[in-house]
């Protein structure tokens, strides 16, 4: 299939990840645009609300679907997607990737789980794709090399920290740029909505895993960006672990890992970085990426590459600034 032209909507096209899908897809090789649509924005330019795309479009949001796409990135807030669907039954017609958690349970009806390291076969064959969450992204690919060979043996403890992008583009006192500035902050530390599907990857690996993961997420003092701590028991000496992530993630072009990590080698890319390191039988593990791109809008073009049989990073080439 890499000659063919797959036609794309946007539902939600003015809002963060709305805005990093129009910039990877209007130069996706393989995709045209048919439209995006935003409420909020409807009759403006795409580059009215997302600059940086100015020169490279004219085209405009509108207010509802205007054509039939083969595929329909859904990027509205969480408690509107299922609304929405049923109010646009036509949308059904199209294969759907949906950015938010409506169809994230393992037991949802007709939506594979989109975290192509765990479920990549499924997702080829899929018509529908859950796009995990940005946390529940960094913190499976912590842990999903030692939950194959059964190694989760004790409970894990995680403080990962996110940059003010993951709370969307809605304005909030916790987003406020007097609030983040200069700020760190503990939220929602015993019942991240995250924490469901990090337990359900584990799970499909390690189906024995009965501890408890103790996750304490974080708001930082940045735009974009998830570095994620993992601490953990496990005995095996670090070169066999290191042996472990590196044939886990053999076959995957985003996830590597590296000697030390920072978060902005991976600004601005789909992939994902991780440094592990060990004491006595402490284990660490240090994982960074974009919360918007592998996190977010970059995992759901990764998607929809597999999907339609394209290279898994097709229109996701890019390289991180990091100066």
């Amino acid at each position: 299939m890499k000659d063919k032209i797959i036609q794309v909507g946007i539902i939600g096209g003015s809002g963060y990840t709305g805005g990093e899908l129009l910039r990877v897809l209007i130069s996706h090789p393989n995709v045209k645009i048919v439209f995006a649509l935003s409420k909020s924005a409807a009759g403006k330019k795409w580059s009215e609300i997302h600059p940086d795309l100015t020169g490279d479009t004219e085209e405009r949001f509108v207010s509802s679907p205007i054509h039939k796409a083969d595929v329909v990135f859904l990027c509205l807030p969480h408690e509107e997607t299922k609304a929405y669907l049923e109010q646009n039954p036509s949308l059904l017609e199209s294969k759907l990737i949906d950015l938010g958690r409506a169809f994230r349970a393992s037991n949802t009806k007709g939506f594979v789980y989109g975290l192509p390291e765990l479920h990549r076969e499924e997702i080829i064959k899929a018509r529908n794709i859950a796009n995990p969450g940005c946390f529940a992204t960094a913190i499976q690919l912590s842990l999903l090399p030692l939950a194959k060979q059964g190694l989760l043996t004790e409970d894990i403890y995680i403080h990962a920290t996110t940059g003010s992008t993951g709370a969307g583009s809605t304005h909030s006192p916790s987003t406020h740029f007097t609030t983040r500035h200069n700020n760190l902050s503990v939220y929602a530390p015993f019942d991240h909505p995250h924490l469901p599907e990090i337990y359900q990857g584990i799970h499909s690996l390690q189906p024995s895993f009965t501890q408890s993961i103790h996750f304490t997420p974080q708001r930082g003092p940045f735009t974009r960006g998830i570095y994620a701590a993992t601490r953990l028991h496990c005995e095996l000496p670090l070169n066999q672990i290191e042996d472990l992530y590196a044939k886990f993630y053999k076959s995957h072009p985003f996830v590597h890992t590296v000697k030390e990590v920072e978060m902005k080698h991976i600004i601005n890319t789909n992939k994902c970085f991780i440094q592990l390191q060990k004491k006595g039988s402490h284990l660490l593990i240090s994982t960074v990426l974009d919360n918007l791109l592998k996190g977010a809008a970059g995992q759901a073009v990764q998607n929809m590459n597999l999907m339609y049989q394209l290279e898994e990073n097709s229109g996701l080439k890019f390289k991180a600034q990091i100066f």
